[in-house]
């Protein structure tokens, strides 16, 4: 037998849900074109006002939101309620550019937590169960997003955050921790460690996992569940559209279940726009009708993913998505974090102290990424000393820890021995499988 946190609206008729999802985006449309300056210069541009939208049939006459927006309104351009409403700000790891900086009324966090608690009871928890929170708290959507659900459910929350693995493996076993959430990367990390410091899986009372924020594959799943002793289940979530718990697997661990009354998912053809039917792989594209703050019409997230309305034996009717099978532009993630080849490339160009050719390889080595930076010496350099070069891997790797918070490995490599393609470099080699 299932357990639901909220019945009524996950197990609802479709043409319920629909009605709702009608209701709600109408509502938001007229908000958003009244309060966001550019969704209405936006739709102004494409002739579509607020009564054109009635119902989720009329979503795609609106116009694409994109993450460039959201940079070029920073901070709060896009914010639909005044700041005096907005009770909390988180944002993401910026790139190169600006962050994305996201906000929250009150009503919103209780919506979030909503999201979270659904996904924390499909997992199994109960308010008995005591709730091992590895995710990074701060402006990270993680650590909050899902302490804010396990509250809800009443869980006993062990807010532990990221880092000190020995103490983290110590707080499970002596406080009995029962539900843990983390990135699936870091749930073999603390497997290996207790394995190194001699714990057994049967010395831990953990029964699930939520682990999100990365890609993770089949394989990866049952060894978390070998090595832990739990049931090992994906959350998905993106800090625009709210934070984790935008979906999120039942105990038949087949795709994640979307919280349909408050974001309405599509799948569009990257290339050309056009929404594509369900069960066909395309773009995910979300918009949020329930959100007061930072309600997003048509956020384009570069997701590439499967919508399945199958039937589920947990009972549930919301749509589920498939693991999303990578991203339609080249963001790369690397054991949880944000990386893009420019954010390199402008640390390597600002030290100067190497030629500006490099290629990132990233591989994925039971099952803990790899992420490798191949750079060219020029030919000065390369009749160096020994000491100047290890000096000068030293300092890159540095600089590249500081931007990017996780820590590469650098190989400086011979002069004119990196391949050079006419047009544009292949600058990334992802040896992962990951479909």
């Amino acid at each position: 037998m299932s357990n639901y946190w909220n019945k009524e609206m996950e197990c609802a008729e479709l043409y319920e849900m629909r009605a709702l999802q009608s209701f709600r985006l109408s509502k938001t449309v007229k908000r958003v074109y009244e309060n966001v300056p550019i969704y209405r210069q936006r739709m102004d541009e494409a002739g579509v006002s607020p009564d054109d939208i009635r119902c989720v049939e009329d979503l795609a006459k609106l116009p694409f939101t994109y993450k460039q927006d959201l940079r070029d309104t920073y901070p709060y351009g896009m914010f639909a309620v005044p700041m005096d409403e907005v009770v909390r700000l988180h944002a993401s790891s910026g790139t190169t550019g600006k962050q994305i900086v996201v906000g929250y009324t009150q009503n919103d966090l209780d919506i979030w937590a909503e999201c979270c608690a659904r996904a924390l009871t499909a997992a199994g928890a109960t308010n008995k169960d005591f709730m091992h929170v590895s995710y990074g708290y701060g402006l990270f959507t993680g650590g909050l997003g899902l302490h804010g659900g396990a509250e809800k459910v009443g869980m006993t929350v062990i807010p532990v955050s990221t880092g000190n693995t020995k103490r983290q493996i110590n707080i499970i076993k002596d406080f009995g921790s029962t539900v843990i959430c983390c990135t699936p990367s870091y749930a073999l990390y603390l497997a290996e460690t207790m394995e190194e410091e001699g714990i057994k899986k049967e010395d831990i009372k953990l029964k699930a996992g939520l682990f999100g924020a990365e890609p993770w594959t089949e394989e990866m799943r049952k060894d978390i569940e070998n090595r832990l002793g739990l049931k090992a289940l994906d959350i998905y979530g993106l800090t625009e559209i709210i934070g984790p718990g935008v979906a999120f697997e039942c105990e038949e661990q087949t795709g994640m279940h979307i919280n349909e009354d408050n974001f309405i998912v599509e799948t569009i053809d990257p290339d050309t726009g056009e929404v594509l039917p369900e069960g066909e792989e395309g773009e995910l594209v979300f918009t949020c009708i329930t959100k007061e703050a930072f309600p997003l019409i048509r956020y384009r997230t570069r997701d590439i993913g499967v919508l399945s309305r199958e039937k589920c034996s947990c009972g549930r009717t919301l749509v589920k998505m498939l693991k999303p099978r990578g991203r339609s532009d080249d963001m790369l993630i690397i054991r949880g974090v944000n990386v893009f080849p420019s954010q390199i490339e402008s640390v390597l160009l600002s030290l100067g102290d190497t030629a500006p050719f490099y290629q990132i390889i990233v591989d994925r080595v039971h099952n803990t990424d790899t992420f490798e930076v191949k750079i060219e010496l020029t030919e000065a350099m390369f009749s160096d000393t020994m000491k100047n070069i290890s000096e000068t891997e030293a300092k890159i790797k540095a600089a590249i820890e500081s931007t990017l918070g996780i820590s590469p490995k650098i190989t400086l490599v011979e002069p004119k021995s990196l391949p050079r393609v006419e047009g544009k470099a292949v600058r990334v080699i992802d040896k992962r499988k990951l479909h």
